[in-house]
């Protein structure tokens, strides 16, 4: 079958240089607009429930930080890598809050140049595009201004680190093939990728989709699955079910995910994941309205919505496979941005639920597949209608990149001390 065309690109087509001064000058350009879209809120105080992720008094020790590890409930959530982050970030900062929220804005930065690496691997267009979309994009503010989110912007970057790695061995095991000769190299990227998957997975537990991530995108690729695309990844698999299911007991047991607030069936949980999907979609299309805590739905009484949200999405995808022979991109950024939030989608509980089924937080590792097929489609558009006007298009992509960063800004306000967060939720949301 036929490579997608709608994002591919040969070299040629993408005037980017891969080596020299220019990626260093992006790189640059990255860290600058998130430090200004961050800014209101680099001296901001502590939030909510930073100061139970920030390690406690009791855990300051080489002790504490063996009962991080091995001591399920000394921290909120078994996520022994955060911990063990936030452990070194006290020792080097202590209770300065400036420490925690630049080292966010570096990891979201970090994650955004790694974004642009990630394309360029795969060959898609528009990857400067959309490593500045994301660095700016109103729906990741939550978790770079919230310091308990470090879960979100650490775990996204060892899930880049991991895919990178991962794809790498994915050549070498590829060219192996072709020459029939082993190549001893490609084991050694496997084994960092497997460390670096291992290191996502303890710290944020979403990040356990992917192995299925990275099957996506090799149906993306070649059309077909064959052994040697999922037999290196059944390992992955496995540790990913257990440690899913650890963490959907954790939440229960230990955080408090049980009781009448999460007393919803199976039938009204799947009508949840038909709006929450097309929720965060419209969020990252259109970022108006964000907000800390939304409104709740009631899902104890279905309406005509309900069965229009499960039925649009399912009739999507319906639709994205029918035009697969024409191209695999649009069905294989659906099914990436819905695995992925698939943790999140209601099937299983989740604190949080109690105050409202969706939150911004909940979808910054899925918005990279949106927001790079949004980047590669854009770019394809503007070659398409207007190829010889190409300040046409720079100007547009600069509009739109200065109009996320002003909302961004404005939204990152919101997060300067907890005052300022509960009166602005409040005056969005009274109830």
């Amino acid at each position: 079958m036929a490579q997608a065309p709608s994002i591919k690109a040969n070299t040629a087509a993408q005037p980017e240089s891969s080596t020299g001064l220019w990626p260093w000058v992006g790189g640059v350009g990255l860290l600058i607009a998130c430090a200004l879209v961050y800014l209101p809120a680099l001296n901001g105080s502590f939030l909510w429930d930073d100061n139970a992720h920030v390690t406690r008094p009791e855990l300051r020790s080489l002790e504490g930080l063996a009962r991080i590890w091995f001591e399920l409930g000394a921290t909120q959530q078994y996520y022994p890598v955060l911990h063990s982050a936030f452990w070194v970030e006290h020792r080097i900062w202590g209770d300065s809050v400036f420490g925690y929220h630049i080292w966010n804005v570096f990891l979201h930065t970090l994650s955004a140049g790694l974004i642009v690496g990630l394309m360029r691997r795969l060959t898609i267009r528009g990857a400067w595009l959309a490593g500045f979309i994301f660095a700016v994009h109103p729906v990741c503010v939550e978790s770079v201004a919230w310091i308990s989110e470090q879960k979100n912007t650490l775990s996204t970057a060892f899930y880049l680190l991991a895919m990178l790695a991962y794809l790498r061995f994915d050549q070498l095991s590829g060219r192996s093939s072709e020459n029939d000769k082993p190549d001893s190299n490609r084991w050694r990227f496997y084994a960092l990728a497997s460390v670096l998957f291992l290191l996502a997975a303890l710290t944020k537990t979403v990040t356990v989709t992917l192995p299925a991530a990275l099957l996506v995108i090799f149906w993306w690729q070649r059309g077909r699955l064959t052994r040697r695309d999922i037999t290196p990844l059944l390992p992955w698999f496995v540790f990913s079910i257990a440690a899913g299911l650890m963490t959907a007991w954790v939440e229960r047991n230990y955080i408090g995910a049980s009781g009448e607030a999460f007393d919803l069936n199976l039938w009204q949980r799947t009508l949840l994941a038909g709006q929450i999907v097309w929720f965060y979609f419209g969020k990252l299309i259109w970022p108006a309205d964000l907000m800390f805590i939304y409104p709740r739905w009631d899902m104890t009484v279905t309406t005509i919505g309900h069965y229009l949200g499960l039925a649009s999405a399912l009739g999507a995808l319906v639709v994205l496979w029918k035009v697969r022979h024409r191209s695999r991109a649009p069905l294989a950024t659906a099914l990436l941005f819905g695995g992925t939030l698939f943790p999140a989608l209601g099937f299983f509980n989740v604190f949080p639920f109690q105050f409202s089924y969706v939150a911004d937080h909940f979808q910054y590792l899925a918005s990279i597949a949106v927001i790079v097929a949004g980047s590669a489609g854009l770019v394809l558009l503007g070659e398409k209608f207007i190829p010889k006007q190409t300040w046409i298009s720079i100007s547009a992509s600069v509009c739109l990149l200065l109009t996320l960063a002003i909302v961004s800004n404005q939204q990152s306000r919101h997060y300067r001390d907890n005052i300022t967060l509960y009166r602005t939720t409040l005056a969005q949301n009274p109830a």
